[in-house]
């Protein structure tokens, strides 16, 4: 985990901290959408700590997601994954980056829609492969054609990602006009919530 002790960078940042209370921001998404380098920027403008859910797993279960894999199956995998970002939602808030199937367990979803705002960073195909295809270590793509892979999990993943409270296009732009959007989507998701909290210069 990335710890962030200092306030946010400016009273943009500020103002959604002030809204998003003891909430999380829980980034969703399939693998190569951006959540963990981009989460880790978000983090620190916001203030916040930054945590890789794939990465507490590797370090709870002693070896790496590959190694879960090959010997203990996705299922074994999962069931760790749902406890791991349920730890994770229960304490100070957070920005935490989910592997990409930990949104379609339900009981994760109930969680993150308690204590936590959900982000979908939502990818095109050609978009996810050019970023996939910079590393060897996913489990998922292993075997077969990668492009019919992941084909096949945005039809399966994408319509349970929508439930997510906010989505952000994830496209080939500076990390930092990421954020800015990010940011903007989330202000404007938080101004409607009846949690959050809006100095009384704000209001309308």
């Amino acid at each position: 985990m990335d710890a962030a002790t200092n306030e946010p960078e400016d009273e943009h940042a500020a103002r959604v901290r002030r809204q998003l209370g003891e909430r999380s921001i829980v980034l969703v998404g399939m693998m190569g959408a951006g959540k963990s380098s981009l989460g880790k920027r978000l983090a620190r403008r916001m203030g916040l700590p930054f945590v890789d859910a794939d990465t507490e797993i590797e370090h709870a279960a002693g070896m790496t997601i590959p190694e879960i894999f090959a010997q203990h199956g996705e299922p074994a995998f999962r069931a760790g994954e749902k406890r791991v970002i349920a730890r994770l939602l229960e304490g100070a808030p957070n920005v935490v980056a989910t592997g990409g199937g930990a949104f379609m367990n339900g009981e994760t979803r109930a969680a993150i829609a308690e204590r936590g705002v959900s982000v979908w960073l939502k990818a095109e195909l050609d978009v996810l492969l050019r970023r996939v295809r910079r590393r060897d270590d996913r489990p998922l793509l292993k075997s077969g054609d990668p492009a019919a892979t992941l084909s096949r999990l945005i039809e399966e993943r994408y319509p349970v990602y929508g439930l997510a409270d906010v989505t952000v296009i994830s496209h080939e732009v500076p990390h930092e006009i990421m954020v800015e959007e990010v940011m903007a989507a989330l202000g404007q998701h938080l101004a409607g919530s009846p949690d959050a909290d809006v100095p009384k210069g704000d209001e309308a």
